[in-house]
């Protein structure tokens, strides 16, 4: 009997190098909280994202109606039909509180988001570490270019701790569930690679990787996704047509398509439009400038 030939594994940057990476939108992009979600249901967003030509769907938490068996079962079937993967959950949560109780009713709540996450079938979930939440306003905060003063008595050092404990109790979860964590660069102790990088390697799982936001480092961003890149399970692509609602970025995502590829990066590249145009041109818009990026 002949033996068959050995298959040679590809190193992660030749892996990633043989295809174009996979574009999706985050339902967020038509929303935008403009509004009240009910405007915006998920399932028209997985309706019009199929329309546009995107590959998959990241879920906003935030914006679904129910977490009903029943609600979750209609957003599979109705991206499958609709020939869309389910490939990102973004959530809300915050670990940054002198309360251990208020720690802990975080860790029941986000163990219950993976829960779900698990049930619609997504493979990774994002994470925050939360924010001291000092400002007066989101706004507010971002006049202060994400920067935030600790709660009185307290410092960035007490709160890596809470945040990584907490975070520690959720993995054998995630493991259990096969969803990946991905923890994001957006605000509180995640507002620099640096603060990111301490928290996933203090606990160095499989579980715990990083969502890289494109759009949450304010200034010099170039540097600072490079070093989230080894690590990172899922992009968040912002762009910014008609203006931002917030701040507006001049992003070069021919410069930071060769970052990711350089890194071996070969997963999907999510949207996050934050403009003020109207979906329905900037959208498509969008999806274009990153198709010829991530090519």
């Amino acid at each position: 009997m002949t033996a068959l030939p050995v298959t040679k594994v590809l190193s992660q940057p030749a892996a990633a190098s043989l295809r174009p990476n996979p574009i999706g939108v985050s339902t967020y992009s038509f929303w935008r909280f403009n509004g009240p979600k009910e405007a915006y249901p998920i399932e028209d967003c997985i309706d019009q994202a199929a329309v546009m030509g995107f590959d998959g769907v990241e879920l906003l938490h935030m914006q679904m109606t129910s977490e009903e068996p029943g609600y979750l079962q209609d957003l599979k079937r109705r991206a499958f039909v609709n020939g869309l993967d389910l490939m990102g959950f973004s959530t809300h949560q915050g670990f940054m509180s002198p309360d251990p109780q208020e720690r802990k009713h975080e860790v029941q709540k986000t163990v219950s988001q993976i829960e779900l996450c698990y049930t619609l079938g997504i493979p990774t979930m994002r994470l925050n570490t939360g924010r001291w939440g000092t400002s007066e306003s989101f706004s507010a905060l971002m006049a202060n270019r994400g920067i935030e003063p600790a709660v009185e008595g307290y410092t960035d050092e007490d709160a890596f701790g809470w945040v990584i404990a907490s975070i520690e109790q959720l993995l054998p979860k995630a493991e259990e569930c096969g969803v990946l964590l991905g923890l994001e660069n957006h605000w509180g102790l995640g507002r620099t690679p640096e603060g990111v990088l301490r928290i996933v390697e203090a606990l160095d799982s499989p579980w715990l990787q990083v969502t890289l936001d494109t759009g949450n480092f304010l200034e010099d961003p170039y540097d600072k996704l490079e070093m989230l890149a080894p690590y990172t399970v899922l992009v968040q692509a912002k762009t910014y047509y008609g203006g931002g609602t917030w701040y507006t970025l001049d992003l070069d995502y021919d410069r930071i398509a060769g970052i990711l590829r350089a890194a071996g990066y070969g997963g999907y590249v999510s949207l996050e439009f934050e403009g003020k145009e109207e979906g329905s041109t900037a959208i498509p818009k969008s999806l274009k400038l990153l198709r010829n990026a991530f090519s």
